[in-house]
């Protein structure tokens, strides 16, 4: 029987980490190194191995994810019938969705890495990639968009977040819940999520900043009036419940969206930033009429990476509105 080919990119991370001089861990490891310590895989795939990168994954860049998507591009071109990208989790569900919207392909693509370092009892690197690996070979997979596995789960990459700083099964998908298990070497796909967020095709030419700045109790915003002088070109605001705000800090925002694109989300894990239900100074309908974008179900962090690629591509407001679900603030009023 011919097996599935399957690509494995390491980017570095915690499953790559050992000891190091500074006296914690560091990545030395490689992709061969990494497939080496699985014998099983031998029976899932015939694997390719590269080493893109080998770094925590708290300094991957956009750039990098860039370079990532178009190897996957040019792999699947080759023949390759899935991948596997490892990399630290500290940034999975950044990767993931940047991916997922750069590397949109009838093929699976599946992110995985591990909470602890291989040299640590109860490592849970090489079961994480053995899940990994089956996953991505199960053509099934590619009508989900990329994925992310660990702990034997499987989240959509639009959902996905990071939990907890040190448990195994820290990656959860608020609101909606996993689409998957891997179980007795088999892939259950037990629901299918609504791809809603179409692709970025065209070339990330402009490099850019978004900045993303958390509004709780008794902020007055005194950040927001620097942003534009820093280089920023685009930001985030992070409010609290639906999308709320200090009043304090609504004439700050109503300035900053002359300058720029500002996206509204909340701090809440789970649910959307309304549109239409309060109405006080710094509510979600005073700030949309004020030209603020409502985020819809994503986090902060994966509106400002959205922003981010968008705005790299050279989009228009109407372009950036359009991919976030929202009308001009005129139709909205």
């Amino acid at each position: 029987m011919n097996l599935p080919r399957i690509l494995i990119v390491s980017l570095g991370g915690t499953i790559t980490m050992t000891s190091s001089a500074t006296g914690g861990i560091a990545p030395t490891l490689t992709a061969d190194n990494l497939i080496e310590s699985v014998p099983q895989l031998a029976h899932v795939a015939s694997l390719e191995a590269i080493t893109q990168f080998s770094m925590p994954g708290a300094s991957l860049s956009i750039q990098n994810l860039a370079e990532v998507a178009r190897l996957l591009h040019q792999k699947f071109a080759e023949g390759i019938d899935g991948a596997v990208v490892v990399q630290g989790t500290d940034t999975i569900e950044d990767t993931a969705f940047v991916l997922d919207l750069l590397a949109w392909h009838a093929r699976p693509v599946v992110v995985t890495g591990a909470m602890r370092g291989p040299q640590a009892a109860g490592a849970d690197g090489p079961a994480n990639l053995l899940a990994a690996v089956t996953v991505a070979a199960d053509r099934r997979v590619s009508e989900l968009g990329v994925v992310v596995v660990l702990n034997d789960e499987i989240h959509a990459a639009r959902w996905v977040q990071k939990s907890h700083t040190s448990l195994t099964s820290a990656f959860e998908s608020p609101g909606t819940g996993r689409i998957g298990i891997v179980a007795e070497g088999q892939v259950e796909i037990l629901i299918r999520p609504t791809r809603d967020l179409l692709p970025i095709t065209a070339a990330l030419n402009h490099p850019i900043r978004v900045a993303q700045v958390s509004l709780g109790l008794g902020e007055e915003g005194w950040l927001l009036p620097a942003l534009s002088g820093l280089g920023y070109a685009g930001a985030v605001i992070e409010g609290m419940g639906a999308g709320h705000v200090p009043a304090a800090a609504v004439d700050a925002i109503s300035k900053l969206v002359d300058q720029m694109p500002v996206i509204l989300c909340s701090r809440v894990r789970a649910g959307r930033v309304f549109t239409h239900t309060y109405g006080f100074d710094g509510s979600e309908m005073d700030l949309i009429k004020r030209g603020a974008i409502p985020c819809g179900h994503l986090s902060s962090s994966k509106a400002r990476l959205l922003l981010t690629l968008l705005q790299s591509t050279g989009a228009t407001e109407e372009v950036i509105r359009t991919a976030f679900g929202q009308t001009t603030p005129e139709q909205n009023s």
